[in-house]
C-alpha cells in the first residue's frame, strides 16, 4: 500500500468515526445582566444596613444547557472572603422547577424555596464587606438538581442547605464578581 493510499485510509477512518460519534454536550453556562464575571457588583446588588447602602434587590439570572435528568435547579451567592472562618452566605434557593431557565431580578418562580442566609431570614442580601476590606469573591452559583424537591427545611443555614444541594447536584455554573467598598 502507498503512503498516499494509506492516509487516504487513515484519514477516512477518522471521518467516519468522529461522525459515528455523539458530539460534546453543550456547556452548562449562567449569564447575568448585571452579575458580570471578574467584574464588580452594581449597587442594585449591595445589601442596605449594616452601613451599606444599595438596592438589594436578588439579579436577573439566565443558565443553558443543564445536565440530562435534571428535576430541579438550586441558586447560591456566597462569599467565601468575609471574616467569619467559614465564609458568608448571601442567598439559598432551591426547589426551583425544572422548566425554568430564567429569573428575573427581586423575583422567584412559583415553588421555589430560600432559606435563611447569614444576615439571619431568607431571602436575598445583598454585598456588604467590611470598610477597607479587599475586594469580596461573589460566586453566584446555579445547581442542576436530581430530586424535584430538597429534603430542606426553610430555616437551614445556608452551610446544610448546601450540603443537600451539592449532594444532589448533577452539575453546577457560576458567575464570580467583586464587590468592596
Amino acid at each position: 500500500m502507498s503512503p498516499l493510499v494509506k492516509r487516504i485510509s487513515i484519514l477516512s477512518a477518522l471521518i467516519a468515526f468522529a461522525a459515528a460519534t455523539p458530539a460534546a454536550a453543550a456547556e452548562f453556562k449562567l449569564s447575568s445582566p448585571t452579575v458580570k464575571q471578574g467584574a464588580k457588583l452594581p449597587d442594585s446588588l449591595v445589601f442596605n444596613g449594616f452601613g451599606c447602602t444599595g438596592g438589594n434587590i436578588s439579579p436577573d439570572l439566565s443558565w443553558t444547557n443543564p445536565p440530562a435528568g435534571t428535576k430541579s435547579f438550586a441558586i447560591t451567592v456566597y462569599d467565601p472572603d468575609a471574616p467569619t472562618g467559614s465564609g458568608w452566605w448571601h442567598w439559598v434557593v432551591f426547589n426551583i422547577p425544572a422548566e425554568i431557565t430564567h429569573i428575573d431580578a427581586g423575583t422567584l418562580p412559583a415553588g421555589a424555596v430560600e432559606s435563611r442566609g447569614d444576615f439571619g431570614k431568607p431571602g436575598f442580601g445583598g454585598a456588604c464587606p467590611p470598610p477597607g476590606s479587599k475586594p469580596h469573591h461573589y460566586i453566584f452559583t446555579v445547581y442542576a438538581e436530581k430530586l424535584d424537591k430538597l429534603p430542606i427545611d426553610p430555616d437551614a443555614s445556608g452551610a446544610l442547605a448546601g450540603y443537600f444541594i451539592n449532594q444532589n447536584s448533577l452539575g453546577k455554573a457560576s458567575i464570580t464578581a467583586l464587590y468592596n467598598r
